[in-house]
């Protein structure tokens, strides 16, 4: 064989893989849930199918903090407003600051701080997913000054898909991402127990998964490997909670710690003594519990695909949260 034909025969092998790879990663569904896209799994298997409830825009809009009566300080699970509006529709005014836009700390000068961003409401809400809270309350202890306030934030910060996302060719996707989910996929398929993707993305078998989920692989659902690496919650936590409320009492503070997916479907003991000691704090609703009674009453109560609450998750945390708001701030006086 010449070197011409050696060459030409190795070019042909090179690009007829090449276009093999290509045809799979533009035919793998573009993910639509986060713990899908960091763990390469495809949601055609994991992806929600659900159609989510609609909520009105002008529900989802947030208020200039001068003029809110409600501050939450959240995290990604207060991005996309949709909890906050059931505040709304019931008449309250929110405004949505978020852990990352001030470096993920309260400090000695809380107050001050809520001075200097204009807020003159009476109610604070502190939301924490309940895997990075610890780590909050350990900066909390040793933090004297705050950063200058975010710029208030009128449009949600994540606009959550208002349908099923439908397929598109995936342009924007590396050459191998398709031959990876591929691999992945198969992988979780085929297994009678937990597989991990890549390096924090868990699939999971779920006990009585297809009456919770409505994705096509429901016995088993994607977590987030932070669930578990990150330690639980106890009542030493608590209070540090009590004590930050207590030394900031120039407005009420409510504290919504949310559970994690994990916690949820598969280790309901998870921070126990933390559930516990904070029920009996009175610092806020108990969610863990929440979380247990609507995981079996809602489908997709959080996402398959995603380590966060559904939309319709969502609007029931609202609901719960609306009546937890009504204990401390009366409902606004309806106009004339």
């Amino acid at each position: 064989m010449t070197p011409a034909k050696l060459w030409l025969q190795v070019f042909t092998a090179g690009f007829a893989v090449i276009v093999a790879m290509l045809i799979v990663t533009l035919n793998t569904p573009i993910p639509y849930g986060d713990l899908s896209r960091i763990g390469q799994v495809s949601d055609h298997e994991f992806g929600w199918r659900r159609e989510p409830p609609h909520v009105d825009h002008a529900f989802l809009q947030a208020t200039p903090i001068p003029e809110a009566d409600i501050l939450v300080i959240g995290d990604s699970f207060s991005v996309t407003h949709r909890w906050q509006s059931v505040l709304k529709r019931a008449g309250y005014r929110f405004a949505t600051f978020y852990w990352g836009e001030f470096h993920e700390t309260l400090c000695d000068d809380f107050d001050a701080w809520l001075d200097r961003a204009g807020f003159k409401g009476k109610l604070v809400v502190i939301e924490s997913v309940e895997r990075l809270l610890a780590g909050r309350l350990a900066n909390t202890q040793q933090c004297k000054t705050m950063s200058d306030p975010p710029t208030s934030r009128i449009d949600p910060f994540f606009e959550s898909p208002e349908h099923v996302p439908g397929f598109a060719l995936n342009w924007s996707a590396k050459l191998t991402s398709g031959y990876i989910t591929y691999r992945n996929t198969r992988a979780a398929k085929q297994s009678d127990g937990t597989t991990l993707m890549g390096r924090q993305t868990w699939a999971r078998p779920v006990p009585d998964g297809c009456a919770m989920f409505s994705h096509r692989l429901c016995d088993k659902a994607l977590f987030f490997k932070d669930d578990d690496d990150n330690g639980e919650l106890t009542a030493a936590h608590v209070e540090q909670m009590r004590a930050f409320s207590k030394a900031h009492s120039a407005r009420s503070i409510m504290w919504m710690v949310i559970p994690n997916k994990t916690t949820t479907y598969l280790a309901p003991d998870h921070s126990k003594e933390f559930v516990t000691a904070f029920a009996e704090a009175g610092l806020g609703p108990d969610l863990f519990t929440f979380a247990q009674r609507q995981k079996t009453r809602i489908q997709d109560f959080y996402f398959p695909n995603d380590t966060h609450l559904s939309m319709h998750g969502q609007l029931a945390l609202g609901e719960v949260m609306l009546e937890a708001v009504r204990k401390v701030l009366p409902p606004p006086a309806k106009p004339s």
